[in-house]
């Protein structure tokens, strides 16, 4: 099993650094990466909470409406999608 700490707002996955560690191997890992997240900068002030992978992808996580770049037809796409994976940026028509 693995797990994510997640903004509890926007339900995006929250990491230590902007490319840092999104998994945690146990849920005691995960709580202690959460603690620190909230004393630091990039996370204070912010409502964070602890889950398991698959009850976040399966429950917990949003999905938002986008447009396709190319066809211009509205589709649901997760909110952790990067932009250059995303069919309604630039960068994905791109490469």
């Amino acid at each position: 099993m693995a797990y994510v700490v997640y903004e509890v707002e926007s339900t995006r996955i929250a990491t230590p650094k902007p490319y840092g560690k999104e998994y945690y191997a146990t849920e005691a890992a995960a709580k202690a990466a959460k603690t620190r997240m909230e004393k630091g900068k990039r996370w204070a002030g912010k409502e964070l909470a602890v889950a398991e992978i698959s009850v976040y992808k399966l429950c917990v996580e949003k999905m938002v409406k986008k447009v396709n770049l190319m066809s211009g037809k509205e589709y649901y796409e997760s909110v952790n999608t990067p932009n250059y994976c995303s069919p309604s940026s630039e960068a994905y028509w791109s490469m």
